[in-house]
């Protein structure tokens, strides 16, 4: 779950994408990018690690122009450790176009004979987000090859999207920006992956414009949230200021990915109508119906939040539950979230050191923890042992999301059934698995409907990593099958492109002047 930023704006934009994407840094911690164009110039800074790590003083002053994109990336397809991978994408051809795209493609291996052997292009890692850049500038390409001048019009632009979202399968929020042009942002005709719509209007009267993965990012830069990026729409701003927008697909539907509302996306967002925060309140209370009917509820002396995402799904349960709440886990807010750190091990060896158990508030007690959600276990299991050791007499778990049974294949690092402790296990066997007194899962439809309910309009939910149901009808288990041969550590089908030694001047982060 990358994020994405893009802004046209009539000032400097470096220090604003800077600080928009240090809004979005918990969608990503494994690399940074930002461009920036001036003109017809591109200007790129990208490299491994978390914002504040890739950017120094003297990176930013060359970051100069009044519009850029900017990436945060979360590794689920290709080379984890490969600075190569981070984003955004650079190609040449035509007039110039750098992208940043948030989820992943289900049919990347396809593109990428048509893109190398067919248009001859040549992909330079195993990213299908470079996949992704080489179709649409082809698509660009040859809609602005009749043009007198080779002038690129509106319609060429938006004609371009339209075949991607034909020939390319999966789930995509994307924002780009072409050289002397300006930017054009897309999402996934299912609306699977999330993307907003900002704007400002300064004293003067000229007005801004940003796209992002979640309106949060606009809180940083002063920009109000105007609306979602509808599914299979696209929207041009020129470097003027000038905004167009068309829906790019025949078909489209209201699919947001469910596990956005469940912990990916930060509480103070609004995501396709919703609010993030709210939906986590009222997960809580339907959560708290189920306890009722399968854990003795008298038993339980204390409700506690495995922080930090579940704090108000746990607040509210603890209410309807009429049980005290209490904060008995202490985060180390200098660790990263563990689910989305690239690595089993390194996973593991971090939960110790993210929290850290208070026994004066476990000695004890019968402790209900509340987590978002439970996918390899490895962190329920550390938290249940930690907990026992602080003097809890009982440790029972309550997870705001359904049992994560199924591969998700549309951007979420969680692609084998292998690594998922529900699979093949029931409720009674995965709390023995983590060494819990017992444990309670929301029903899918709860879930479903608590999140529905804030936004009728929301037709239906991906919620293939809960019952299996791929939106796209492109998944069967062959492609599960390759998807699990192919994971080295950091998910996703690969690509194999020939290994060339390539640059951008200024693409590596390095230490120096702060």
């Amino acid at each position: 779950m990358c994020g994405v930023l893009g802004l046209v704006s009539h000032e400097p934009v470096n220090q604003s994408l800077y600080d928009g994407l240090q809004m979005l840094q918990h969608r990503g911690q494994d690399a940074a990018g930002i461009v920036t164009v001036e003109g017809s110039t591109f200007h790129m800074h990208k490299g491994k690690g978390m914002v504040r790590e890739v950017f120094r003083t003297r990176n930013m002053r060359d970051l100069t122009g009044n519009a850029g994109i900017a990436h945060v990336r979360y590794p689920t397809a290709g080379n984890a450790g490969s600075s190569a991978e981070a984003q955004p994408f650079y190609v040449s051809s035509p007039f110039g176009i750098v992208l940043a795209h948030n989820g992943n493609l289900t049919n990347t291996a396809e593109l990428y004979e048509n893109v190398c052997n067919k248009h001859l292009r040549h992909i330079n890692t195993s990213s299908d987000s470079e996949v992704l850049l080489n179709v649409f500038a082809h698509e660009l390409r040859h809609e602005v090859s009749g043009n007198a001048g080779k002038r690129l019009s509106v319609d060429n632009i938006f004609n371009a999207v339209g075949v991607v979202n034909r020939l390319v399968r999966g789930a995509y929020g994307v924002v780009a920006m072409i050289a002397g042009y300006g930017m054009v942002a897309f999402r996934d005709p299912n609306g699977i992956r999330p993307l907003v719509l900002g704007s400002q209007t300064d004293s003067d009267g000229r007005k801004s414009y940003a796209v992002a993965s979640e309106s949060v990012a606009f809180n940083a830069l002063a920009f109000d949230l105007e609306r979602d990026i509808a599914p299979g729409e696209a929207v041009f701003i020129t470097l003027d200021g000038q905004f167009f927008s068309r829906r790019c697909s025949g078909k489209t539907a209201l699919n947001p990915c469910l596990f956005e509302y469940v912990y990916f996306a930060r509480p103070d967002s609004v995501i396709d109508g919703v609010s993030v925060y709210q939906a986590r309140l009222d997960m809580g209370v339907s959560l708290a119906e189920k306890i009722k009917r399968e854990l003795p509820v008298d038993d339980i002396d204390v409700v506690m939040p495995i922080p930090d995402t579940s704090r108000p799904s746990a607040m509210e349960l603890a209410v309807h539950l009429q049980k005290p709440y209490r904060e008995g886990l202490i985060k180390n807010r200098y660790i990263g979230r563990t689910f989305i750190m690239p690595g089993q091990a390194t996973r593991k060896k971090s939960v110790r050191q993210k929290l850290s158990p208070m026994e004066s508030e476990f000695k004890g007690k019968s402790v209900l923890l509340v987590d978002d959600s439970i996918v390899r276990g490895t962190t329920s299991r550390e938290i249940v042992e930690m907990v026992r050791a602080a003097g809890a007499r009982k440790v029972y778990i309550a997870s705001a999301a359904p049992e994560v049974r199924y591969p998700n294949v549309y951007g979420i690092d969680m692609p084998t059934r292998e690594e998922l402790i529900a699979n093949g296990r029931t409720t009674a066997e995965i709390a023995r698995e983590i060494s819990a007194d017992g444990i309670v899962f929301q029903d899918l439809n709860d879930l479903e409907t608590v999140v529905k309910a804030l936004n009728p309009a929301i037709q239906a939910f991906d919620s293939s990593c809960f019952n299996g149901v791929y939106l796209t009808g492109d998944i069967d288990e062959a492609y599960l099958q390759r998807l699990s041969a192919e994971k080295a550590g950091c998910g996703g089908l690969k690509i194999h492109p020939s290994k060339m030694e390539h640059s951008i001047s200024g693409n590596e982060s390095d230490d120096g002047e702060e």
